[in-house]
């Protein structure tokens, strides 16, 4: 017999969605704490504008973690809430001790195409779930991190265009 959560959608089928969230929700964790680090330790003559930049992108994540942690709890689960959780769930890694702006971005934008691909997935799942609030959470940031992509390729100096 299927059953429901309090909003209507399938329970198991919500049960996967939340479980790629809470994987989501993981990896942003990481990687705002990665950008954070970038923000505090990149030196040399572009100090100024990826400084802004990365406080920028930290910002934009807490937001996100958030509201992916408030979509979690929407659809009847429970968001990870601990370093020990998000380092289990987590794909990507800490980066530590990195001062250059160039490999900063590297960094930045490995991380963001993880996101996207994450995204995505959930974005799948989401739509065989008939889970329209999870789509619509996620298509918007697709299309801004897609745009962060090229913007951040465009102004680096690095071979980071792969």
């Amino acid at each position: 017999m299927k059953t429901t959560n309090l909003i209507g959608l399938d329970s198991e089928k919500s049960q996967k969605v939340i479980e790629l969230l809470n994987g989501l929700l993981a990896n942003y964790q990481v990687y705002y704490q990665n950008v954070r680090g970038f923000h505090w330790n990149v030196r040399g003559n572009r100090f100024f504008v990826l400084h802004a930049k990365f406080e920028e992108l930290y910002n934009d994540a807490v937001e996100k973690v958030d509201e992916i942690a408030e979509r979690v709890l929407t659809l009847g689960g429970v968001p990870l809430h601990s370093y020990a959780a998000y380092a289990k769930a987590a794909s990507l890694k800490a980066v530590e001790n990195v001062t250059d702006g160039d490999e900063c971005l590297k960094h930045v934008l490995e991380n963001i195409s993880v996101l996207i691909r994450q995204e995505r997935e959930i974005l799948a799942v989401a739509e065989s779930a008939g889970d329209d609030g999870t789509q619509d959470l996620l298509t918007p940031y697709i299309s801004q991190q897609e745009k962060l992509v090229w913007m951040l390729v465009a102004y680096s100096t690095c071979d980071c265009k792969k």
